[in-house]
């Protein structure tokens, strides 16, 4: 980077420095606190005045004020046009300015990585795509450094200055899957000795933030999707291999380890009806692939962005009866621990099969026993085959500029 994008903004703050909780609860860590506060009431309101933040908060018109006006001169809120019509002085609402903050988000997948960067409002500024047969991790770090320089140079400089972090999102323990990722043994070996983080922060300029590619899918869906502002939700993705999130209290649940929420593991009843075998083995994009293969058929296109499903016939058919089974039971499960509002669903598939798949798992859960189940909504994931790489650019904007202590944040 130059000294350009390094020096310090107009606000005083270096690029990727902003608010930080972790100074107490002294004077300056309340103002940041309730920074974060109005930061997070607006992104969920889209656009609130002054008055109508002191109403929700409960702060005074003058601490609001306060606030709004020194987000205002950081290039993080941006004023509307005045709401006129009204008794009195015209109502000024505030929104997120979309180049108050940018970050990077990679997702590193079984088939492919993406490298994107998102503005504060969750819009894609530019994303590059690259299949693989197999990650590799020399092969995926030489992609993200390129990747960056490419994107970067997209930006102009005010925005390279704004930009908070990169997120990683990325299946765990990568070596342990060798059936599924199919890589050489030696590929997978270096895996197993690999720092992804440290390896990131080599070089990435930008603090580095790391989470499983599932958990980080279902942070966008809390921070950027969730259109019914559901509080408490399973998140469910299927991609090459299947696995969720869990929001609780409209914050996000890792897990004392982050993986909560990873459904993979769940024991289904083999095909062969001896004994149990994972969910994963079932339900993942990888098993369809393999049914393809075996069929003749070219299962590239799945990993297509631009791949038409339609074509595959009825061997899809056959893996959705398996998967919308499947989920149904998990969902079951799922809520006869913890009382979800919502089931969300989402995968690395075209739009038109979420509907499909939502559908179907809706008809397979009326074929069940709910006596003593309060039924959640079973709704729409909103950003399917992105919702992994944009999950990572969540992350640094999560722990930058929102309340939601459980990601600010646990080592995964």
């Amino acid at each position: 980077m130059s000294d350009a994008e390094t020096r310090p903004d107009r606000t005083g703050r270096t690029a990727g420095e902003f608010t930080d909780l972790s100074r107490g609860t002294n004077q300056a860590g309340l103002r940041l606190y309730n920074e974060r506060l109005v930061l997070s009431l607006i992104r969920r309101n889209v656009s609130l005045s002054k008055a109508a933040i002191a109403r929700q908060t409960g702060l005074s018109p003058q601490t609001i004020s306060t606030i709004t006006n020194g987000l205002e001169r950081d290039g993080l809120l941006v004023r509307q046009a005045p709401l006129r019509g009204r008794v009195g002085q015209p109502s000024v609402p505030y929104s997120l300015a979309p180049d108050g903050a940018l970050a990077f988000g990679l997702k590193i997948g079984r088939r492919s990585v993406d490298l994107l960067v998102m503005d504060l409002l969750g819009t894609v500024r530019g994303k590059l795509h690259h299949p693989y047969p197999y990650p590799d991790p020399a092969q995926l770090f030489t992609f993200l450094e390129d990747g960056i320089g490419k994107l970067s140079r997209e930006l102009t400089p005010e925005q390279r200055q704004r930009i908070v972090g990169i997120g990683i999102a990325s299946p765990f323990e990568l070596w342990n899957w060798e059936h599924q990722v199919g890589a050489p043994k030696e590929v997978l070996a270096a895996w197993e000795t690999l720092d992804i983080r440290a390896e990131v922060e080599n070089i990435s300029p930008w603090p580095v933030y790391f989470y499983n590619d599932a958990t980080a899918a279902c942070a966008a869906e809390l921070l950027l999707g969730n259109p019914r502002q559901h509080l408490d939700f399973l998140y469910i993705f299927i991609g090459s291999f299947i696995g969720g999130g869990v929001v609780l209290n409209g914050s996000l649940f890792p897990g004392r380890s982050g993986y909560a929420g990873a459904i993979a593991p769940l024991p289904v009843r083999r095909e062969d009806g001896q004994g149990y075998e994972q969910v994963l083995r079932r339900t993942s994009l990888y098993a369809l692939a393999e049914k393809m293969r075996e069929a003749g058929l070219d299962p590239e296109m799945l990993w297509r962005e631009d791949g038409d499903w339609k074509t595959i016939g009825p061997i899809l058919d056959d893996w959705l009866e398996v998967l919308c089974e499947s989920l149904a039971v998990i969902i079951l499960s799922a809520t006869a621990i913890i009382d979800f509002e919502a089931i969300v669903i989402d995968g690395g598939f075209p739009p038109e099969m979420r509907e499909v798949v939502v559908a179907r798992v809706m008809e397979d859960l009326e074929k069940f026993d709910r006596q003593g189940l309060t039924a959640p909504a079973i709704v729409q994931g909103q950003f399917g085959a992105d919702a992994r790489a944009m999950g990572g650019a969540c992350l640094p904007l999560i722990s930058n500029f929102t309340l939601d202590r459980e990601v600010l944040f646990k080592d995964a």
